[in-house]
C-alpha cells in the first residue's frame, strides 16, 4: 500500500510562519563607494490569511557581514556592517497544488543600517559610508513553496529589496538603492482553519 504524504495538503490555514537562512546585498555608502556588501542572516516571516488568495504578511530580517570601504589613510578595510529590515503588506496565493505554490508579496517598512561599528571612532565620511540610521525600506518578491507534508513546507524567498539611506555630510543627499535578497528555509502552517 502506497501512502501519499501530500494527500492532506490544503491551503486553508489561518496562520503560517517561516524561518530561513538569508542573503542580502547592500551598499554601505553612496557613490563613489563602488564595493557592495554580501551579508548573511535570518528571515522570519508570518502570514495571516484573510481569504483563500489574500493574506497580510510581516517580515523581520537581519543581515550581518563586512563591506568594502572607500579609499582611506586610516587602515580601515572590510569593516563590519549590519542591516535590520521590518516590513509588512499584502500577500497573494498564486498557482498551487498539493506539491507546491507560488506566492507574491509587496511589503513596506523600515531598515536600520548599522554602518559605523568598526570605524574606530572616525566619521563615516572617512570611508564613504552612510551614517547609522533608520530608513524607508520595501520588499517586493514572493515565495516558492514545496510542500513536504500538510503542515511543513520547504520555502525559497527571492526578493528585490529597496532602501533609501541618506548622508548627513557633504551634499546631504538621499540614495535609493534596489538590491537582491533571498532566503531558504521552512514554513509551518498552523492547524486553525478559516
Amino acid at each position: 500500500m502506497v501512502v501519499d504524504p501530500l494527500a492532506g495538503v490544503r491551503y486553508d490555514e489561518r496562520w503560517d510562519v517561516s524561518l530561513g537562512a538569508a542573503y542580502g546585498h547592500i551598499k554601505a555608502g553612496p557613490p563613489p563607494l563602488e564595493q557592495g556588501a554580501n551579508l548573511g542572516g535570518l528571515d522570519l516571516s508570518a502570514s495571516y490569511w484573510l481569504s483563500k488568495r489574500w493574506a497580510v504578511e510581516g517580515t523581520g530580517r537581519g543581515y550581518l557581514g563586512t563591506s568594502g570601504a572607500g579609499v582611506n589613510d586610516l587602515s580601515i578595510a572590510g569593516p563590519f556592517v549590519s542591516e535590520y529590515v521590518f516590513a509588512g503588506g499584502p500577500e497573494w496565493l498564486g498557482p498551487h497544488n498539493k506539491h507546491g505554490a507560488l506566492m507574491a508579496h509587496a511589503m513596506v517598512g523600515g531598515a536600520y543600517g548599522y554602518f559605523e561599528r568598526d570605524l574606530r571612532g572616525n566619521p563615516p565620511s572617512a570611508v564613504e559610508f552612510f551614517n547609522n540610521q533608520l530608513a524607508l525600506a520595501a520588499v517586493i518578491g514572493g515565495h516558492i513553496d514545496l510542500n513536504r507534508s500538510p503542515r511543513w513546507v520547504f520555502r525559497i524567498t527571492p526578493d528585490a529589496k529597496y532602501t533609501r539611506y541618506s548622508i548627513n555630510y557633504g551634499n546631504m543627499a538621499t540614495y535609493p538603492y534596489w538590491n537582491f535578497a533571498i532566503s531558504v528555509g521552512v514554513e509551518y502552517k498552523f492547524k486553525k482553519k478559516r
